[in-house]
């Protein structure tokens, strides 16, 4: 453990003792948001999103840290394990430099090699390999005593053949030249793609398209990805032959008959062998680095939009616009309740427009409204316009907004939706979901799953697992940062809270539709399932406005 806290102290610029602390509370089930908020003194004032970085890199040398010793486990029990290679592996710093190391001792299926071995050419490629710059032999003079009828050796230029693929595999299983090939590609290769098919297709920018993959944006990756999965584009790595052929060299070189013979064994090495792992290896990365970066985008701009400022208060028309099927249009109290729905049709191909105009002015009146939410989907700039002239005759101030729409059709048609508003159809809904999340849009959006709200890229091609990790993490930062009323709070919102399960969330909402709302926070330790440890986390997440004691409705600690 202690070279794992050295190693992330020194990557994560901590003081060791810090990532200690940070170690044991994080094994202790803690939270992120709970440890970030209150144990500053032991993290050295960590914030969230380093400590979330550093729980994805603990997880991951943990994961090295069992890859290693299932690698020596096997060697050993095959006898191979030297005291060199257990150093070398001891010493492997990544999950790529491990897994060079134990190539040559992977289970294999039938190759050109092994059939080599069976045929008793083992020695002779040891021999080769030792003798390779001694100018008086030639590889053919060892072979000699290794012709054999039976053994299906017939020549000794068929034994040399056999000792070359017996080298040209253990050439590309060499950890060391992997790691430098693998660094020289990263660094000048270039990816190129080309067109797969004739047809026009949104891929047509790179249907003659090259560049260094150490440069090429994340977005052009995902896009030249996705046209070879659709079969659009063909792609492939250009390496810098000349420097991998000169690394090749001073792995494998001889003097005299052995010079061309480790030529031609370098050429079958890479080109049979080493080039097409590569290959794998530099696609595989580029596309990680892609995703990555897409996912880091995605988070900042999930934040946003959640952290967005609420509009508290006042009375909202929510307007989802349409063409054909008209806008729909509900109004909502400042608490979010839903007090009317209708429909009205001021765009083509009704262009209903006064009698639309007398609905919305009607409903301003009546309602006291104070504030229009427009969905910017489809019709929005019609309907802003419409919007615009009408509020313009309305007897009392009204504001409008566009705001992003995105996922008000997956709520709308969710389960959860249908539960809340049984009686309306989906683009009621939707106009419901509009005109919440003007009022307060982090309440509204943890109701959608998180990728369904549309602010990424290329979010479909995702690790779809980790980029919900990515994202629940997002979503569960900005909840805790801002706190949650807890006798306002939806199942969805206190979910998210430090702590607090789907099922600890629901026995809340229902211990307080039961017994009336939290008066204070102790409270909670009579809600079903919320044991002690969930009570220390989520306790300085939740607000109690007007309660009994005043500190419940800030964000200190009962404890």
């Amino acid at each position: 453990m202690s070279h794992m806290v050295a190693r992330l102290a020194e990557e994560f610029s901590l003081q060791p003792v810090h990532v200690q602390n940070i170690i044991a509370l994080l094994d202790a089930d803690n939270t992120v948001p709970f440890i970030a908020r209150y144990r500053k003194e032991m993290t050295g004032g960590c914030d969230d999103q380093v400590l979330r970085e550093l729980a994805d890199r603990l997880k991951y040398l943990r994961g090295m840290e069992k890859r290693r010793q299932e690698i020596l486990e096997t060697i050993e029990a095959q006898g191979h394990l030297t005291e060199e290679l257990a150093n070398a592996i001891a010493a492997a710093v990544t999950l790529a430099e491990l897994e060079d190391l134990y190539l040559p001792f992977r289970p294999k299926r039938r190759t050109r090699a092994l059939i080599a071995a069976e045929k008793g050419l083992t020695p002779l490629a040891d021999a080769i390999w030792e003798h390779r710059n001694q100018e008086n032999l030639s590889p053919l003079a060892l072979a000699e005593p290794f012709v054999d009828e039976e053994k299906k050796v017939p020549y000794a230029e068929s034994a040399v053949a056999g000792a070359m693929d017996i080298l040209a595999e253990r050439l590309s299983e060499n950890a060391a030249l992997r790691k430098q090939l693998r660094e020289k590609t990263l660094q000048k290769a270039v990816l190129v793609s080309a067109a797969a098919t004739e047809e026009d297709t949104v891929y047509r920018l790179y249907y003659e398209y090259s560049e260094p993959v150490q440069k090429m944006p994340g977005h052009r990756i995902l896009a030249v990805n996705r046209g070879e999965r659709e079969e659009k584009l063909k792609v492939s790595i250009a390496f810098p032959e000349e420097d991998c052929a000169s690394i090749l060299h001073r792995f494998a070189n001889g003097k005299g008959a052995f010079a061309s013979f480790m030529e031609e064994l370098r050429a079958d090495a890479w080109t049979r062998l080493i080039k097409p792992s590569l290959e794998r290896e530099v696609r595989n990365s580029l596309t990680e680095r892609a995703e990555n970066g897409a996912m880091e985008m995605f988070g900042l701009n999930l934040r946003q939009l959640l952290l967005a400022p609420p509009v508290k208060g006042k009375v909202v028309i929510g307007l989802d616009p349409a063409y054909r099927t008209g806008c729909k249009l509900c109004v909502v109290d400042p608490s979010g309740k839903v007090i009317a729905v209708d429909v009205i049709y001021p765009t083509p191909p009704q262009n209903k427009t006064k009698e639309a105009a007398d609905k919305l002015l009607a409903w301003i009146e009546k309602y006291k409204v104070d504030c229009i939410a427009i969905g910017n989907g489809t019709a929005s700039r019609e309907a802003e316009i419409f919007t615009a002239d009408t509020i313009k005759k309305a007897a009392r101030p009204v504001s409008y907004m566009v705001v992003s729409e995105a996922g008000a059709s997956v709520y709308s048609a969710s389960k959860l939706a249908a539960e809340e508003f049984p009686d309306y159809d989906v683009s009621q809904r939707s106009a419901v979901s509009i005109a919440r999340r003007l009022q307060d849009p982090l309440a509204e959006l943890v109701k959608i799953e998180p990728k369904a709200i549309g602010v990424g890229q290329y979010q479909h091609d995702m690790p779809q697992a980790r980029l919900e990790e990515v994202l629940a993490g997002v979503v569960e930062s900005a909840v805790n940062s801002i706190g949650v009323d807890l006798n306002t709070a939806s199942v969805s919102l206190l979910s998210y809270v430090a702590g607090i399960s789907k099922s600890v969330a629901v026995n809340i909402v229902t211990y307080r539709d039961e017994n009336g709302p939290f008066t204070n926070r102790i409270q909670l330790k009579k809600v079903k399932k919320l044991g002690p440890k969930t009570f220390e986390q989520c306790a300085g997440f939740l607000r109690i406005p007007g309660g009994e004691e005043p500190l419940d409705n800030t964000g200190v600690h009962p404890e």
